[in-house]
């Protein structure tokens, strides 16, 4: 069970960022509004409070979003370099003609990792891009119908967030924090070869990175990655979301079940991705932010 419902992007044009993902990733629009004072308070955010947002839904109809709020430039923000939220994956179901439609000269998402196998990881084959807001998307064609890979099909060419990837000063404490307060099971720690955190540093590309999954009844949905000497917290503007991928946003199953050390605790809200339930917002051992909603 895959408890992803929506990644969260703080960009600067919010306008732009909606055309971009509805002409190029085949995204549609299902709600937009303000941010109201009371979310961006539960976010840690009040600077967010009254800013334009947008909730976008993938070509298959899967209810699992993108969402983007309209926020201010972060001059020193760099991607892949800070600690906190780092990038979201989203399953494909032809990594070659999405990269074919990613070189077109007028695509405002420039390859920065072609297709490319991972040694020691048949089930997948990957690229990455990155949009004007130094959004990083890695696209993932899943390539095992082993039915206990815990990875999805896609439903359309490109189709839903399937995975979320924080950036860790300790990977291994920040996994054993999910895996207790969200009833996690995380897979053994791998060490490969992962070319956005070796070129983000300038380190050999063949250097090794340690990664470790977390999954909920055997579906993978974050990745954990070991980040490197030189990481830096993220520069943010005062009282606004942080750049780049913002908020993690889960539905839980065993909501009642949690014993969380809330920073916002629960309340109902509604829209289309929260449809009337509670939510609430944790802080991982990062920083980052963690709304987890009923599901």
């Amino acid at each position: 069970m895959n408890l992803l419902r929506c990644a969260t992007h703080s960009v600067v044009d919010l306008g732009a960022a909606k055309a971009r993902f509805a002409e190029w990733l085949d995204y549609a629009v299902v709600e937009e509004g303000t941010v109201p004072a009371d979310l961006a308070a539960a976010w840690d955010a009040p600077a967010s409070a009254g800013q334009r947002y947008v909730v976008m839904q993938p070509a298959s109809g899967a209810e699992v979003f993108l969402r983007f709020v309209e926020g201010y430039p972060v001059p020193d923000y760099l991607p892949i370099r800070s600690y906190g939220w780092a990038a979201i994956e989203i399953c494909v179901q032809d990594v070659l003609a999405v990269n074919d439609r990613m070189l077109s000269p007028q695509s405002p998402f420039p390859v920065i990792g072609p297709p490319t196998k991972i040694a020691g990881i048949d089930s997948i084959y990957p690229m990455q891009v990155r949009g004007p807001d130094q959004e990083t998307l890695y696209f993932t064609q899943i390539t095992t119908d082993a039915p206990d890979s815990g990875l999805p099909k896609a439903g359309s060419l490109i189709d839903k967030l399937f995975i979320l990837v924080l950036a860790c000063a300790d990977m291994r404490a920040t996994a054993d924090w999910f895996a207790r307060t969200l009833k996690l099971d995380l897979t053994d720690p791998m060490a490969i070869r992962y070319s956005m955190i070796s070129l983000a540093f300038g380190l050999p590309i063949s250097d090794l990175h340690d990664i470790v999954t977390a999954k909920y009844r055997g579906d993978v949905f974050l990745e954990f990655d070991q980040y490197p000497q030189g990481t830096v917290e993220r520069p943010t503007q005062a009282g606004a979301l942080p750049p780049g991928v913002s908020i993690c946003t889960l539905a839980h199953p065993d909501f009642e079940s949690l014993d969380a050390d809330w920073f916002a605790a629960p309340v109902v809200r509604n829209g289309a991705l929260y449809a009337g339930r509670r939510v609430g917002v944790l802080k991982t051992p990062e920083g980052a932010l963690l709304e987890v909603m009923e599901g």
